[in-house]
């Protein structure tokens, strides 16, 4: 059974979600994990597409500290006030 880019985005995406405050991935050390999971069932450029697809649906962005790291968009403060006081 082959595993497809959007399981592996979705694997990725929990990674992150369950993490977030406690760690901060980057790209690589998605790929490597999702490669030690699935060993030769997945391969670097389907990793990279999950990656990819991950940023381009915006469930995660990329942040600059020192490095790249993927993480989960962080939600404006002032625009979700505004939002409960309408």
């Amino acid at each position: 059974m082959g595993v497809t880019i959007e399981q592996l985005a979705d694997e990725m995406f929990e990674m992150v979600k369950r993490d977030t405050g406690v760690k901060k991935y980057k790209s690589m050390d998605l790929q490597k994990a999702m490669a030690k999971k699935y060993g030769d069932d997945i391969d670097k450029s389907m990793c990279k597409g999950a990656v990819r697809a991950l940023i381009d649906s915006g469930r995660c962005v990329y942040t600059y500290f020192g490095g790249s790291f993927i993480e989960i968009p962080h939600e404006e403060g002032a625009a979700k006030r505004l939002d409960k006081e309408e």
